[in-house]
């Protein structure tokens, strides 16, 4: 118990206040703790997958690591799919796995697995914090816990291992201290961590951006794409080194500039439907393009430069690990993006070519005024539409969490522009359709705000029973269910019939009215537009959780995106 305070008590001083944790008994001392605490926020849930999923969305929303705490053997394995995705997308998460001693390691004891490495390359940083006992100087934990946080929060963020072995008895019987247990003098008496890191980011280095800059300069017809980007403040200086350039800007869903900016001169909210004219695509082929933060969500997007392969190709991370699946990259600058664009705005003396990225602004407004046409006055409810009334509706103030396959994707490509300019969250780090109602509750708690989850049906039923965590949080689920995997209608596979409906389509039959009673949370089903429009804006009102379950279905949605895409590129062809 003495060294779990311990643990507790150096992550509060290093800023980790919330704790994230599922019932187990080899985990009592740290949960004990974490109850002794004062400054501890902590959060039960009763599946190490959810508790998993809730510290990353917590971290998407602070950039601040969580502490997962979990009893030993397959509770970690439950939390492997977070882990995995916060170890490729680069989400801070601290790992307090609680173990068997030594000596029954290896015995066939009871729940005892081989923890140490068990998630292998997706941590940033592990450590087998050994038994207690009054021969090891209390600082060694001290020290320790400072390590992995400052791990989990330098870049590249991510999940980091303190795998931390109990001998019996566990449970927090009063005992006098050792000698020495509680702590070196200096750090008890006072409020600071015992070791302290300089973890400030790095800058970029200011003759290799003028350079650049040069280089950039003699490129009459450039693009900055934006793809998934941490924070607002990243997205802003994107935008204003767009606007320095004078060039288009396309915005993806994550960057937090495809929501609420277009009335921004240089964002292109529909280039994805732009795109999809040949003609237009062809004729606008880039010079030059500067990618700021991850891999964007249009496959049309990475395909089309691919295609084309400008030179230079110019990509801005803080992560050193490649960020290339097309491998066109030519220059990657490993540099905080905010301060990047800061210094290269600097460096740009003069706009570039004024008509380019006019021409890309008019084929942008004919794509937005044929979706507007075709979507605007609709009487039937559509996943299109759905992602559209969403974008609109959601109150400034609020999140956006998107399931991966087709939320995202229709988000990023039939949004409007002129709602709100809400953070957006999506696990599409390794794009998994696992946690995202856990997901949308930590990224409520993280923000202290309202939170809208656009979900599907396999990733609602993959996670429902992380429903119990939105009892207390205030998280819209609108969940489109058309009773299968929509994404794969858009897949070759579609075409073998025999084939793809029991094994890929996978219909299930259900809904969920009896989730959300089962659940105590206020549900709909509405089946019209007026009437979804209703049931979000009475969600919204609410102090707590709902659910919002809209029907359609499969064959008819992957029919509707391609005649809407057909609609969109004949619009920006009749501009010439």
């Amino acid at each position: 118990m003495h060294w779990a305070d311990l643990i507790v008590e150096e992550l509060v001083r290093c800023g980790v206040e919330m704790f994230v944790m599922a019932p187990g008994s080899r985990s009592t001392p740290l949960v004990a703790a974490v109850a002794a605490q004062p400054r501890a926020r902590a959060v039960m849930h009763y599946d190490e997958r959810g508790t998993a999923f809730f510290a990353l969305g917590y971290g998407r929303a602070t950039r601040q690591p969580a502490a997962w705490i979990t009893t030993s053997g397959t509770a970690l394995a439950n939390g492997y799919p977070a882990i995995v995705e916060a170890a490729t997308d680069g989400v801070p998460m601290l790992l307090l796995t609680a173990d068997r001693p030594p000596e029954l390691r290896a015995t066939g004891a009871n729940q005892t697995i081989d923890q140490p490495g068990l998630f292998g390359a997706y941590v940033r940083w592990a450590f087998d914090l050994p038994a207690s006992t009054p021969a090891i100087d209390p600082s060694v934990i001290l020290t320790t816990v400072d390590q992995a946080v400052h791990r989990a929060r330098r870049t590249p963020q991510g999940p980091v291992h303190l795998n931390c072995m109990f001998r019996e008895p566990l449970a927090p019987e009063p005992e006098p201290a050792p000698e020495g247990a509680a702590g070196p003098l200096r750090w008890r008496t006072s409020a600071a961590p015992y070791t302290r890191y300089d973890a400030a980011p790095r800058r970029p280095d200011a003759g290799a951006v003028v350079h650049l800059a040069e280089r950039l300069r003699a490129a009459r017809r450039g693009l900055v794409v934006a793809g998934r980007l941490a924070t607002v403040e990243e997205g802003r200086a994107a935008l204003q080194l767009a606007e320095r350039l004078g060039w288009p800007l396309l915005p993806d869903v994550g960057s937090q500039l495809r929501l609420g900016h277009g009335a921004a001169e240089s964002v292109i909210p529909h280039y994805d439907l732009v795109l999809g004219s040949e003609a237009f695509a062809d004729a606008h082929a880039p010079e030059a393009v500067v990618q700021v933060g991850a891999r964007p969500t249009s496959k049309r997007l990475g395909q089309w430069l691919a295609r084309h392969r400008p030179d230079p190709y110019v990509l801005v991370h803080d992560d050193p690990r490649r960020i290339d699946p097309h491998h066109h990259v030519t220059d990657r600058i490993e540099a905080g993006v905010a301060a990047f664009c800061a210094v290269l705005a600097e460096a740009v003396a003069t706009p570039g070519d004024a008509s380019w990225r006019a021409a890309w602004r008019e084929a942008d407004q004919r794509a937005t005024a044929a979706l507007t046409g075709a979507l605007g006055d609709a009487e039937a409810i559509s996943e299109p539409w759905v992602a559209r009334a969403v974008a609109r509706a959601i109150p400034s103030g609020h999140g956006l969490v998107l399931a991966s396959s087709m939320p995202v994707r229709d988000v990023d490509m039939f949004a409007p522009a002129d709602g709100a300019a809400v953070p957006v969250a999506a696990n599409r780090g390794a794009s998994g359709i696992d946690g995202l109602v856990a997901t949308a509750a930590g990224f409520c708690e993280g923000r202290g705000a309202p939170a809208t989850l656009l979900t599907g049906d396999l990733a609602l039923l993959h996670d429902l029973n992380s429903l119990a965590l939105l009892r207390e949080r205030p998280v819209t689920v609108v969940a489109i269910n058309n009773d299968g995997g929509g994404i794969f209608h858009f897949l070759p596979i579609a075409r073998h019939e025999a084939l793809f409906e029991p094994y890929f389509g996978t219909p299930h039959g259900l809904g969920f009215a009896h989730a959300a009673e089962m659940f105590g949370l206020p549900y709909a089903r509405p089946a019209t537009p007026a009437a979804f429009t209703a049931a979000y804006e009475a969600a919204r009102q609410r102090d707590g959780a709902s659910l919002i379950e809209v029907r359609t279905e499969r064959a008819a949605n992957a029919a509707l995106h391609r005649r809407l895409l057909a609609t969109a590129a004949a619009a920006v062809d009749r501009a010439g």
